[in-house]
């Protein structure tokens, strides 16, 4: 494969156990792909990279057939399992060595493959970051709508620079990964550290449809974890609302007990558990409350200063042609 190709685009696909739904949406991603490259908006070298996420099922084979039946699939397999962003992050830094421009995008087909030409229009149009945004999730369950509506919410709350109904669905200039590159850290939320990156950026709006085959990977569990590794990533506002919700706690506290003081002089005391017992339990709730936001900061330390890689790449569709040149 030849480098910095102009107008040269590499479609990077994150898959893990996709095998019932790539054989699908891969036709589609070639069809789109050709559309544009006959319209002149690409060169003829831009590809299909697909980033398998160290599936268990047939995955890899389906991407290695593909690569052997048309020059514009190519693969890359990771050694493990490593999250939904750790892939995209593989296939981004892997395709920056060839591409002028990536599109990222699930391989689910729920995404809209065809606002890919009006994200290249905007590339060319000067822009170096496109976002893909959802203008209608009524495909949705009625949870995950009012669920993601209430984390963007949150999010901005928080302080955290974010794309409202935008995923991982978007195109980046070749530049903007290069700078993206120099972002270290291990906890991912990709849809917080590029509007950090800055440059001239705009939004493409598409529906989204159903799942196309197959079922989703990405549960309840995950997303919340998703959404716990961007608030914490993004933003330390939950640290200073535990040092606000502590000074109101203390203020109360010695209220309470300037009331208590009075209480005893007065002779008006009643012994009793019930108002005991409340508080108690109250300010227990409160301190492990704290204790749990504290320590979730303190795990990301943790795990940012191992500096452990991000990715790594077991395996490649276009190993032996690299070594044969």
């Amino acid at each position: 494969m030849s480098k910095n190709k102009k107008n040269c685009l590499y479609i990077v696909i994150p898959c893990y156990n996709e095998e019932q739904v790539l054989p699908v949406t891969s036709g589609m991603f070639l069809d789109e792909l050709n559309h544009l490259i006959k319209a002149g908006k690409i060169s003829s070298d831009s590809r299909i990279m697909f980033v398998n996420d160290g599936s268990s099922d047939s995955t890899w084979d389906i991407i290695t057939d593909l690569s052997k039946k048309d020059e514009h699939f190519i693969g890359i397999s990771q050694s493990r399992n490593r999250g939904h962003q750790s892939s995209v992050l593989a296939g981004l830094m892997e395709a920056s060595q060839y591409a002028d421009m990536t599109i990222s995008i699930d391989c689910d087909g729920q995404d809209d493959i065809h606002a890919m030409e009006d994200m290249v229009d905007a590339y060319h149009d000067g822009c170096d970051i496109v976002y893909g945004v959802r203008n209608d999730r009524s495909t949705d369950t009625f949870f995950k709508r009012n669920t993601a509506k209430g984390f963007y919410k949150i999010m901005a709350a928080l302080g955290a620079e974010t794309v409202y109904n935008h995923a991982d669905y978007r195109l980046l200039s070749k530049r903007v990964i290069n700078e993206l590159a120099q972002f270290k850290e291990t906890n991912l939320y990709l849809r917080g550290l590029i509007p950090l990156v800055g440059f001239k950026s705009t939004s493409v709006y598409y529906s989204r449809s159903e799942r196309l085959a197959g079922k989703s990977h990405y549960p309840f569990s995950k997303m919340l974890n998703l959404a716990l590794n961007g608030i914490t990533s993004l933003s330390v506002k939950p640290l200073r609302l535990v040092m606000s919700l502590g000074i109101i706690v203390s203020i109360l506290s010695f209220i309470g007990v300037i009331w208590a003081v009075v209480d005893n002089l007065l002779g008006n005391t009643v012994t009793g558990w019930a108002s005991t017992v409340c508080i108690v339990c109250f300010m227990g709730g409160i301190q492990l409350m704290c204790l749990g936001v504290i320590g979730e900061y303190i795990g990301k330390i943790y795990m940012e200063v191992k500096n452990r890689p991000r990715f790594i790449i077991s395996e490649r569709t276009y190993q032996e042609q690299e070594k044969n040149k």
